[in-house]
């Protein structure tokens, strides 16, 4: 019932050690959030504050949970997808103090209930991945609507949720939309994710990637990463898009253009980045090469309708883990990586330490903000104030050993002038 809160659902506690080593590698790769934590620990800004986490749980998000901490704050953990978490990261978060409700490959009804359960701690403010926590508050625990205080949303699809529930007037507290800020869609999105579904494309069937032909659907800053990466490793790429400008410049990257349905006949791996669903169906897989691999990088696992595709299917197997074969009437085999859920994730250890350092530097500094104006901010979503942007850049710049010009005060005043 609400007000009660189970310490731990967790798989398997004695899996802690294992899991603390990960969490200090990944600390050392990770200098922005090592200057935070230091703050944190002296300035105490979430004390008496309660903080649910909903994001993927591995060794990165585990050293955002323990910076939080550091800064006294009760913090809770619960997974925003089953087949990316961890278990021996999530257990050396509880025996490192923090609550944690997940494990790897939970089904739909214990994913469902570990967020009930992390949402029965009574949060003040969150953290999301999708919009995850924020739907099921406003869905099923509007109790909780008059408790918490506010939120940072991580990803595209979850502002879209944000957006439309705040256009709707139904979004019942303030969230920062740290996915828009620039430190996290010009690094996370575009080198992370570029980097870590290739990362877990390649451990995950272990092929080569130059000489195929990879379609990647969407041109986002993720399809742009992914996209890049694949040039690199040598593939030919073609990009599918449904805006004409993102389009336009994909061509003038030098990327072929054309419609999904042209695409499908001639990819060898696909990968989608569109935050929308049914983006490859029915429609497609009866004109793809034999031994299409097919893989998803957006947040759900709509994207690919691996429905359709099993039901045009005469058989279906596991051939390696985290590849599902599936053989048309016709003798083809189409092969679906990851269940269709993110790919990065699902099947590898996700973006790179550096770079979500600057992400999670995002996320702690907005959760400090949203603690400091509590009450000042109506529910709406909001971006990332400049200020918070601009000093993740220069922790990182400061943290490789950089420097940059500064402005005199001759030139700022030539730019703040209209006249000549």
């Amino acid at each position: 019932m609400p007000g009660s809160q189970e310490r731990a659902t967790i798989r398997d506690i004695t899996l802690a050690p294992q899991g603390q080593k990960k969490i200090d590698w990944v600390a050392h790769h990770m200098p922005v959030l090592n200057q935070l934590r230091r703050e944190f620990e002296e300035k105490l800004p979430f004390v008496g504050k309660k903080v649910t986490i909903c994001l993927h749980l591995e060794a990165k998000t585990a050293y955002l949970a323990k910076t939080i901490q550091a800064g006294g704050a009760e913090v809770t953990v619960v997974a925003s997808n089953p087949l990316s978490t961890q278990d021996d990261v999530v257990a050396a978060l509880v025996q490192g103090g923090i609550r944690a409700h997940a494990w790897h490959g939970a089904t739909a009804e214990e994913y469902h209930k570990h967020l009930q359960l992390a949402l029965d701690f009574e949060p003040d403010y969150l953290i999301d991945d999708g919009g995850d926590l924020v739907s099921t508050i406003h869905r099923e625990r509007r109790e909780l609507l008059a408790k918490v205080k506010g939120g940072a949303e991580e990803t595209t699809t979850g502002i879209l949720r944000l957006r439309a529930m705040d256009r709707d007037d139904e979004l019942g507290f303030p969230m920062i939309a740290v996915n828009d800020a620039d430190c996290k869609y010009l690094f996370d999105n575009r080198y992370g994710t570029g980097q870590s579904v290739w990362d877990g494309i390649m451990r995950t069937t272990n092929l080569v990637v130059a000489g195929k032909t990879v379609v990647v659907a969407g041109y986002g800053w993720c399809g742009k990463g992914v996209a890049m990466r694949a040039k690199g490793l040598g593939a030919r790429v073609i990009v599918t898009e449904i805006n004409p400008i993102k389009a336009n410049e994909a061509w003038m990257d030098g990327f072929e253009v054309s419609p999904m349905l042209d695409a499908a006949r001639k990819g060898d791996v696909f990968v989608t980045v569109t935050g929308n669903k049914d983006v490859i169906t029915a429609e497609h897989f009866p004109v793809m090469k034999p031994g299409a691999i097919l893989c998803n990088a957006g947040h759900f696992d709509v994207e690919v309708n691996g429905v359709e595709l099993a039901r045009l299917a005469v058989t279906r197997r596991e051939v390696r883990p985290n590849i599902e074969e599936f053989v048309l009437a016709d003798g083809r085999q189409i092969y679906l990586l990851a269940e269709g859920r993110l790919v990065n994730l699902a099947a590898g250890d996700g973006h790179p330490a550096e770079v979500m350092d600057m992400t999670f530097a995002l996320q702690a500094l907005s959760l400090r903000y949203l603690v400091e104006h509590t009450g000042d901010l109506g529910n709406h979503v909001y971006s990332v104030p400049t200020e918070i942007d601009r000093r993740v850049a220069k922790l990182r710049l400061a943290s490789l050993g950089l420097s940059i010009d500064s402005l005199s005060e001759d030139q700022e005043k030539y730019l703040a002038a209209w006249h000549a």
